[in-house]
């Protein structure tokens, strides 16, 4: 499938897939939206001082990016688990200027370090960061119950990938998460929370990213 490199609306860079009409990221602006689903709405929240954290759709690696530096900041242990059965290329990755946007010294080499990690082996990124890459489809990934403690659920939309947004997908999740565990999406479609909601998570609708009216967090009930 022919893909392209773009630049969005904040001046990141994303991939667009032609034949979907889909982009990687918001072309309303990629950091910007991934600051503000995945990290504000997700991380920021999570006080614990370990986490183990889930990416459905690890991609151009902007959220373990971003997540990097923001648990870093606050002392906290990240397991970083992130899921993708179709990477990018190496030229591709190269494209990605979201380390332009930070004033952290380090973001290049971080970046660079995240990409070169092997699949589907857990590796240290700094003492407080393990990044595991998984090279495989949701339908086939086998986890633990109540294993991590957020997801950050960031396939591809509805309209093109319909199968990665069931009630079978997302019962899957529910039941790695732990008790209080959080999913968030950029995704506010009114199935798709009606789909969260069937398998037990409370769902709210939160203000969303730049560009998008709403945003959905879902939350796995303490008892």
């Amino acid at each position: 499938m022919k893909r392209e490199l773009v630049k969005t609306a904040d001046g990141s860079t994303t991939i667009y897939l032609p034949e979907w009409n889909e982009h990687y990221h918001s072309s309303h602006g990629a950091l910007q939206e991934a600051q503000h689903v995945f990290i504000k709405h997700g991380l920021n929240p999570k006080s614990g001082d370990y986490l183990t954290i889930f990416e459905m759709g690890f991609g151009t690696g902007l959220n373990a990016l971003l997540t990097y530096f923001a648990s870093e900041k606050r002392n906290q242990y990240i397991h970083y688990i992130g899921l993708e059965a179709f990477p990018p290329s190496a030229e591709e990755i190269e494209g990605m200027n979201y380390t332009s946007f930070t004033r952290d010294e380090e973001a290049v080499e971080v970046f660079k370090k995240m990409h070169q990690v092997e699949w589907n082996v857990a590796r240290e990124i700094s003492e407080h960061f393990v990044l595991e890459k998984v090279g495989k489809q949701i339908q086939e990934l086998e986890m633990g119950k109540e294993t991590i403690d957020l997801c950050y659920y960031d396939a591809f939309g509805p309209r093109v990938q319909p199968e990665l947004w069931t009630p079978e997908i997302f019962q899957k999740i529910y039941d790695w998460l732990s008790p209080g565990g959080v999913l968030v999406t950029y995704c506010a479609k009114g199935q798709v929370k009606r789909d969260l909601k069937s398998v037990g998570f409370e769902v709210t609708s939160l203000p969303g990213p730049p560009g998008k009216r709403e945003m959905t967090k879902a939350v796995k009930k303490l008892f």
